[in-house]
């Protein structure tokens, strides 16, 4: 159920970059965003969650359904890849995405999970964004483990990419 939650989102992220590579393509955004939803089956396998998962599951994936939400209605208005909107957007979903993650493995493994243990500051990927980087330029050069990304958030990390 776990596993079935994040594939489902991951696939609807996915499906809202392909979207987002080229909004004016589409003729109605928000059917095909909310299209992306549903077709992924994030609803029903939030269902599962709600029913089966602990509290502390349930509350990370809610809050990790409600980030993707706010992308879907991002790319549903019109934002690309590349925008402000969809990079705004980008970072509060992928830090919820390792939130759920660390809630999942606290609850089925009894071990904690940080951001440290693969050299980096936060989950969303702030860090390794070269769009963030630039916007701060007082930010310290990646490090060891740190790869900035291209403008596009997460177009070359795979630890930021879609679930």
């Amino acid at each position: 159920m776990y596993i079935e939650f994040i594939a489902a989102a991951g696939a609807c992220h996915a499906r809202l970059r392909q979207v987002a590579e080229d909004p004016g393509a589409e003729a109605d955004l928000d059917a095909v965003t909310r299209a992306a939803l549903n077709d992924a089956g994030i609803y029903e396998a939030r269902e599962r969650l709600f029913i089966d998962a602990s509290t502390a599951v349930a509350g990370a994936g809610q809050a990790m359904f409600e980030r993707l939400r706010a992308l879907q209605r991002a790319v549903a208005a019109g934002a690309s890849l590349t925008s402000t909107a969809f990079h705004d957007a980008y970072h509060p979903y992928i830090g919820a995405v390792w939130e759920y993650r660390v809630a999942v493995r606290k609850e089925l493994e009894g071990r904690s999970l940080s951001p440290a243990a693969f050299g980096w500051e936060a989950w969303d990927g702030t860090g390794r964004c070269l769009t963030c980087r630039q916007a701060a330029p007082s930010a310290p050069d990646a490090g060891p483990g740190q790869t900035p990304n291209s403008t596009t958030p997460a177009a070359t990390d795979p630890a930021t990419a879609p679930p």
